[in-house]
């Protein structure tokens, strides 16, 4: 099965031309084989006016070897006339094979550039569904690359003679992907999905990827206070890329190790990437302290034991980059110093509405400050949702800006009666209440099941679909199940491994808690375990990162009275009427 750039055009809704690529894209897919690679312009048909790129084609499929292939589509009525294929635009009509002509003259020009004459392999195509040539010789391209009506079925495999597989592989193959991806304004998504089966990449038009990496000053210190989805871990990927492209020993930094260990696989390989805890581990490891992840306080220990710790030139680097520094220590600060080499640059990037931990924020004097307000990740009827219920408890929800295109995702509620308190009651109201606590429990779980039922109904696929727990680990009524109705979940068991490596049970619907999975996305999130009586700031911040990590629909699973706090009426969702933040679906379990 072929690769596609971008990967998650399989979600998003299109119509028109949009909608006839994404056929194409779909006959790519399953007619080449692991190894070709097909970049595409589709994911930002709704960014964007046109569909295309690259100039005029629509589509660049690179094959093992590294060779190119530029596919021109043309859909609906085309017009042949004297001087070639032509296709109607309002009152202008455009000539086919000229403006696939000028699109692979350009690339020429630019692999030319980059790679050197001779370097590169690039080849041109035409294809049109809807269409039978009758006159091939006068249509302007060369006729066994022209893919019509009649030879629609063989779409795949005249890719593959185009593009044979089995080529000597270019000098040039690895720079023709970084050169696709650049032209494509692609950054991956560090947030994505831990586990899906591929990366998902995001357009950051203007946004912080783009423009703050412009910025010179010495000492290079900037602290970027970005809200969630305004691009702060694709600036940190961009800025490590950066980094390795010109020879700097590279550090990223943060708090929570899933992110880490996703940041690791899209990051360059050159560059180090950990958490505060897993950095600790490997100095200590490295001067011959070997932690023991069984005892007790080991974290503590592993901070202490590191801040103590000599560093010699192995550990120290010209770019540190720390992430979800919102959730660092003070102390951590002079530590992770001993590791800039002279003249080092030092990114940090934080979100104070992400400070579950409710930390004064570090003192960093003399820093440049740059600030972000703009989320263009999450749906805009999210962001209007979470202004509406808890901008008076956290103003600065009110602040937030939605960059987003897509709207209307509706945010829907799934609410459970009664209360959900057994950890703030006193002993004698615990032993008085462990019955109802248990009936509790199962309304709880039932609405989850009943969420997840609906999220597939969506047509979410089970890897889309991530369940988040609004309280911790600890108290959280889902942290010893391993399964949800007939869905297996994959959550972590809480264990590490010697090498202090989690330990996660196998399933298909991930289950976490928002303290994890603070720093992440997933297609469609289900904030469950949502309870209390009022919405304070610290719940108001639960709130944001759980509904944040969200980039196409969010389903709350909530308490009644956690519903009413948030300024959604039970009652009036069995009447059928919406709750605050407009049009959204509401749903009593």
């Amino acid at each position: 099965m072929a690769r596609i750039v971008p990967d998650d055009w399989q979600h998003l809704e299109a119509t028109g031309a949009a909608a006839r690529e994404r056929e194409t894209l779909a006959l790519f897919e399953r007619g080449l084989p692991a190894g070709y690679t097909v970049y595409h312009g589709v994911h930002w048909t709704r960014i964007v006016e046109g569909f295309s790129v690259f100039g005029e084609a629509d589509f660049v499929i690179v094959s093992p070897s590294g060779r190119a292939l530029i596919v021109e589509q043309k859909t609906g009525f085309l017009r042949e006339t004297k001087n070639g294929l032509v296709k109607a635009y309002l009152q202008t009509e455009r000539n086919v094979a000229v403006g696939l002509a000028r699109t692979v003259e350009r690339l020429h020009r630019r692999f030319t550039a980059a790679f050197g004459a001779g370097n590169y392999g690039l080849e041109e195509l035409f294809y049109c569904p809807d269409h039978v040539v009758r006159e091939p010789a006068i249509a302007g391209v060369q006729p066994s690359r022209i893919v019509d009506a009649t030879r629609k079925s063989q779409l795949a495999a005249i890719v593959r003679e185009a593009l044979p597989a089995d080529e000597p592989r270019l000098p040039s193959a690895a720079k023709i992907h970084h050169f696709l991806a650049d032209e494509l304004s692609l950054t991956p998504d560090a947030s994505a999905l831990v586990g899906a089966a591929g990366t998902l990449v995001t357009r950051l038009a203007g946004g912080l990827a783009s423009w703050a990496r412009r910025l010179e000053f010495e000492p290079f210190r900037l602290r970027v206070i970005g809200t969630a989805g305004s691009g702060k871990t694709q600036l940190a990927l961009q800025v490590m890329k950066d980094a390795v492209a010109r020879g700097a020993r590279t550090l990223y930094v943060c708090f929570n190790r899933p992110l880490a260990d996703h940041i690791a696989k899209v990051a360059p390989p050159e560059a180090k990437v950990a958490n505060y805890h897993q950095l600790c581990d490997w100095v200590l490891r490295d001067s011959g302290h070997v932690p023991d992840f069984e005892g007790a306080n080991v974290f503590d220990e592993l901070e202490r034991h590191f801040a103590q710790t000599p560093v010699d030139a192995r550990w120290q680097f010209d770019v540190v980059i720390v992430d979800e520094g919102q959730d660092f220590q003070p102390a951590w600060v002079d530590a992770l110093a001993r590791l800039l080499r002279p003249g080092a640059a030092w990114w940090w990037l934080e979100d104070p509405l992400q400070n579950l931990y409710v930390r004064e924020p570090v003192a960093l004097p003399g820093w440049t400050v740059l600030r972000e307000t703009t989320n263009y990740r999450s749906p805009r009827d999210i962001l209007a949702f979470l202004r509406e219920a808890a901008a008076e408890a956290a103003p600065a929800l009110a602040q937030l800006v939605a960059g987003s295109p897509f709207d209307g995702s509706e945010v829907t509620f799934a609410i459970w009666e009664g209360r959900d308190e057994p950890d703030e009651r006193d002993e004698r109201e615990e032993r008085a209440a462990q019955g109802a606590a248990l009936a509790q429990e199962s309304a709880v779980v039932v609405a989850t099941k009943r969420a997840i039922t609906q999220a597939l109904s969506f047509g979410f696929r089970k890897q889309d679909i991530v369940v988040l727990s609004f309280r911790g680990r600890e108290h959280s009524h889902f942290t010893a199940l391993d399964h949800l109705g007939p869905h297996r979940l994959r959550s972590f068991t809480g264990q590490y491994d010697l090498f202090g490596n989690p330990q996660y049970r196998d399933g298909d619907v991930l289950l976490d808690s928002i303290y994890r999975f603070k720093g992440q996305s997933a297609p469609c999130v289900i904030l469950t375990d949502v309870d209390f009586e009022t919405l304070d700031e610290r719940a108001a911040r639960k709130l944001f990162v759980g509904a944040t990590r969200a980039t196409m629909k969010l389903i709350v699973v909530a308490s009644a009275r956690a519903a009413r706090a948030m300024g959604h009426d039970p009652a009036a969702a069995s009447a059928g009427r919406a709750g605050p933040g407009g049009k959204r679906e509401a749903r009593a379990q």
